[in-house]
């Protein structure tokens, strides 16, 4: 059964209630699938969350703007504590299915992780957690900050990495997740090419 694997090892947060797919969202039956039990889900104290339906537009939106390369042909299904976006990719295939691709705010850099959304649920996040959700660094940060994530918020870089930043947990700080895409996809898009130590200027939604 789909998603099976993942259910055993991610414990839906207390408040959490899926909001489930649109009628016409038009998805894909898998993704379908996963906004139907989970869509609008956060999991294990904020570690990962899953995407609402209805803000399938609006972190279309985020992902664009920031990496527009990838604009119109990607779906966004989740994004993790630090505010990376995972979104499966219809130009790319794994197992048959569209492959997911990771979108880092805080680096700048979109990665192509070797999954489906389904493979990603019950295998990539169950036997590589780390690798795909920086777990230890989400474990340090807890004991530091020792603040609860909203479903809207993530823990941002103070200044993102792409910018000399620390990747450390003191470079880390609440941030609501939509002013923070807002400003570092302005950072990414202004620095592309630039020489180190360029100034930029940014402003907020």
């Amino acid at each position: 059964m789909m998603f099976e694997t993942f259910k055993r090892h991610f414990l839906l947060d207390a408040g959490s209630t899926p909001t489930g797919p649109r009628s016409d969202a038009g998805l894909r039956p898998e993704a379908a699938k996963l906004f139907a039990e989970f869509g609008g889900s956060s999991f294990n104290g904020g570690l990962y969350r899953v995407v609402r339906v209805s803000s399938l537009d609006t972190w279309a939106a985020r992902v664009g703007h920031a990496f527009p390369e990838f604009e119109g042909g990607i779906t966004c299904f989740g994004y993790d504590w630090l505010g990376r976006a995972f979104a499966i990719d219809e130009r790319r295939l794994e197992g048959g299915k569209p492959g997911v691709v990771m979108f880092e705010p805080g680096t700048g850099q979109a990665l192509e992780i070797s999954a489906n959304i389904e493979t990603f649920h019950d295998d990539e996040l169950v036997n590589f957690g780390e690798a795909a959700l920086a777990i230890d660094f989400y474990q340090r940060w807890q004991k530091l900050a020792r603040t609860k994530l909203e479903y809207d918020q993530c823990a941002g870089y103070k200044k993102p990495l792409f910018l000399g930043g620390v990747d450390d947990v003191g470079n880390l700080e609440p941030s609501d997740i939509d002013v923070y895409w807002h400003i570092f996809g302005q950072l990414i898009l202004k620095t592309k090419g630039l020489p180190v130590g360029t100034p930029i200027r940014t402003s907020r939604p």
